[in-house]
């Protein structure tokens, strides 16, 4: 497996897995992505955005994160967020921002949530026009330096392996969809790091 920018050939690939998993890009750039790719097959198994929100006080927003069901839970989601945190830094930013309500997935990759009272002007007018959508996302904020890499997300990458598909249709959501196990800290945990 590996990560790489998207090229204009894999854009009908990405316009078709964003509608696939209901995402709605309205400013969709296919250079802005990048994809993760099973290097025996070729097969595409996740992608990810980042987009730079210019004006006043310029930002970086990480969205469009994607993995097909068959790739979910192999650390791909992961390794796309890495590759874009990267970009984001190449670009200039040092913060990446992101709003969701399945942020929990984020701070296991070192994201924390930030108060939406503490969020600079245009970070605020982002996070809300996330939320005509998604009432219950929240806005989450990496520093570069931040960014950690769970081994075991690492460990299952090197091997990532598609899924049988079920053909049961949708399947309910599982902690372990989200990034969560018996390791991941919470806001409940009484294990902290410092």
């Amino acid at each position: 497996m590996y990560v790489r920018d998207a090229k204009n050939r894999d854009e009908v690939w990405l316009l078709d897995a964003l509608e696939e998993l209901g995402f709605d890009d309205g400013a969709f750039r296919s250079r802005d992505y990048v994809i993760a790719l099973d290097e025996e097959t070729n097969e595409k198994a996740g992608f990810g955005r980042i987009r730079v929100h210019k004006g006043d006080d310029p930002f970086c927003e990480i969205t469009c994160v994607g993995v097909p069901e068959r790739w979910r839970r192999q650390g791909v989601g992961a390794h796309v967020i890495e590759r874009l945190v990267d970009r984001a830094s190449a670009e200039g930013f040092d913060t990446v921002y992101g709003f969701s309500s399945a942020y929990r997935y984020c701070t296991q990759l070192g994201f924390d949530p930030v108060d939406a009272r503490d969020l600079p002007d245009e970070v605020h007018e982002r996070l809300e026009q996330v939320k005509a959508d998604d009432s219950d996302a929240i806005a989450v904020r990496l520093d570069r330096d931040e960014f950690a890499m769970p081994e075991r997300l690492r460990e299952r990458f090197k091997s990532a392996a598609p899924m049988a598909d079920s053909g049961a249709g949708e399947s309910e959501l599982s902690a372990e969809d989200f990034g969560y196990d018996e390791e991941t800290p919470t806001k409940y945990s009484t294990n902290l790091r410092r």
